[in-house]
């Protein structure tokens, strides 16, 4: 049984975050079916707060949204699978200081049809992260790898 979580789901558009998150959300209820489990999704979250500023200001306002709804949810005992570019390490980093945080780097060499949407300031993690190339492993490895590592911790 896996204890509440934060699963974030980060990389470029088009690495398969939400595709991933479907996957795994799908996998942690079957597996855990009293714990529940639920998606923030940067695409969700843009319409829910109508907010479709991409310059740095609206992605911060946007991923700090983001990490306070998974926080909260987090709180209430819930698996939080967040599925968002959030290009920022130092945002993403602090709140892996504040709660437990799966950091899942997703990168892909593939074309798929989002790189209008790229973060050209896009920082990559440097430590206590799993990095996961969805071009090289299918959608259920990836989903192996990510569930690994969560009975690993």
């Amino acid at each position: 049984m896996i204890s509440s979580k934060i699963i974030w789901l980060t990389g470029q558009p088009g690495s398969g975050k939400t595709t991933l998150a479907n996957h795994l959300k799908e996998k942690l209820e079957k597996d855990n079916p009293s714990k529940n489990v639920i998606i923030v999704d940067g695409d969700d979250l843009r319409d829910i707060t109508t907010n479709k500023d991409y310059s740095r200001k609206g992605r911060e306002k946007n991923i700090r949204t983001a990490q306070k709804i998974a926080q909260f949810l987090y709180n209430k005992k819930f698996i939080v699978l967040v599925a968002l570019v959030a290009p920022y390490r130092n945002i993403r980093e602090s709140l892996k200081k504040e709660c437990s945080v799966l950091e899942c780097f997703l990168s892909t060499s593939e074309v798929r049809g989002r790189e209008h949407f790229f973060a050209e300031d896009y920082e990559k993690p440097l430590d206590n992260y799993l990095d996961i190339d969805t071009g090289k492993y299918s959608i259920d490895d990836s989903v192996e790898l990510i569930y690994k590592q969560l009975n690993d911790l």
